[in-house]
């Protein structure tokens, strides 16, 4: 089976790096001549395929519960919240998701060849962590137009891949920007390590369980406390969903 899962890994992986090269190199090719929001679909048209084909080579399903809990309206505005525990959610939730998407991420990515050559031509959020004040200002002022076009702000509070089983200390970022904008937060909890472990080339075929909580308003809220509402919520359902990985 180990022997199975391993040229299954190795089948997708190099299906997604030979169809990324071109799907990059077209959006590099039209951005200049399409909406950032008919180019965000398109980049999503790629992120729909890696997804399908996982499914189909690795044998990984999406599960998704409380769909019914996204606000709805063209510019209603949203920040998810996600528990981040592999690369498949990045791929996954904005093929899942209504709304365009704008990630906030380190402004490094952008190097990654291909992949990150066209996330630069996408209408998100890239950050210099060195420089925290100000990428913490850019964050408001960016995620305040996006939000206003419609754009929902998505942001991992761990701020990286955690282990099965385990939990991140939840930073405060998605919570503050929350409150300057008043945009409700929506906390994610996501199964995706049963299947695609943190930093692991073998994956294996599963359910990968997506649950969207119910909105929580920000309007007058601390960032503190509201972080550790969503913490709670999230760190809970995880255990709901996957109890063997928490014994």
């Amino acid at each position: 089976m180990i022997l199975v899962n391993a040229l299954r890994s190795l089948l997708h992986m190099l299906f997604m790096v030979v169809t990324v090269i071109p799907w990059a190199l077209a959006v590099l090719l039209v951005s200049p001549f399409i909406s950032s929001t008919a180019l965000y679909w398109m980049c999503v048209g790629w992120l729909r395929l890696a997804v399908h084909s996982g499914t189909l080579i690795l044998g990984i399903r999406n599960r998704v519960t409380g769909m019914e809990n996204l606000p709805v309206g063209s510019t209603a505005p949203a920040i998810l919240l996600v528990k981040h525990q592999s690369t498949w959610e990045t791929f996954a939730m904005p093929t899942l998701m209504p709304h365009p998407l704008a990630y906030v991420f380190k402004k490094e990515l952008l190097y990654v060849p291909f992949f990150g050559w066209a996330m630069g031509r996408m209408d998100m959020i890239h950050i210099d962590r060195s420089k925290r004040t100000q990428a913490f200002n850019k964050v408001v002022e960016q995620g305040q137009r996006l939000l206003d076009q419609g754009t929902w702000v998505i942001m991992f509070p761990e701020g990286t891949r955690i282990p099965r089983g385990q939990q991140g200390q939840y930073k405060t970022g998605g919570t503050r920007l929350a409150v300057a904008t008043g945009a409700p937060v929506i906390p994610v909890a996501v199964t995706s390590a049963k299947c695609w472990p943190r930093k692991a080339f073998l994956k294996r075929p599963g359910v990968v369980d997506f649950s969207i909580g119910k909105p929580i308003p920000s309007q007058g809220r601390d960032a503190d406390e509201l972080m550790r509402e969503v913490e709670a919520w999230i760190e809970a359902e995880m255990r709901r969903l996957d109890p063997e990985a928490y014994r």
